[in-house]
């Protein structure tokens, strides 16, 4: 049977995406935060910041926003059915995201901010080629996909310092600040 859907069935559509969607996006990105120990590590603590590192609070409270908005600008994607982009759309939105995932893992858990920062630097590349193919699908998914873009920006401006700051930080190794009585 070919027919044309309601509003009620698109808003349906939309609401089923974005119930499965939405969580997984921000639950992937928290675990790869979580799993790497992001920003509560002696070796991270140990590095120099730059002066405009913002508190340490204040990516916990970006990023799931930041996720929030992916994965809405996401489910506009996949709902547009007739868009002909729609499938290298969410291809690109996939492997940007994969090597977002990636990130912390390489900065936190492995201690490599120079390569960090050049990863960081192609997640802003892939992110920015996924920003145009759902900018052409759904105009509103690619202004949904600013924010990122402009936080990852700032990302890399900071990963860019940490390492200008601490060209040792491959290398460095942080006693356990316990001590024992």
């Amino acid at each position: 049977m070919v027919g044309v859907a309601t509003k009620g069935q698109l808003r349906m559509s939309f609401l089923r995406w974005a119930l499965v969607l939405v969580p997984v996006v921000v639950l992937l990105g928290l675990a790869s935060g979580m799993i790497s120990g992001s920003g509560d590590t002696n070796w991270y603590r140990a590095l120099e910041k730059p002066s405009f590192q913002p508190p340490s609070y204040l990516f916990g409270i970006v990023w799931p926003i930041l996720y929030v908005l992916m994965g809405l600008a996401l489910v506009l994607v996949v709902n547009a059915k007739g868009s002909r982009l729609r499938g290298i759309a969410i291809a690109a939105f996939i492997t940007q995201f994969v090597a977002n995932l990636l990130w912390s893992p390489i900065f936190f858990g492995m201690n490599q901010v120079s390569f960090a920062f050049w990863w960081l630097l192609l997640t802003l590349g892939l992110a920015g080629l996924t920003t145009w193919f759902f900018w052409r699908v759904r105009t509103v998914a690619g202004v949904m996909m600013l924010p990122y873009i402009a936080w990852l920006i700032f990302a890399a401006a900071l990963n860019f310092q940490v390492d200008q700051l601490n060209p040792d930080a491959e290398t460095l190794v942080v006693g356990n600040n316990s001590t024992q009585i």
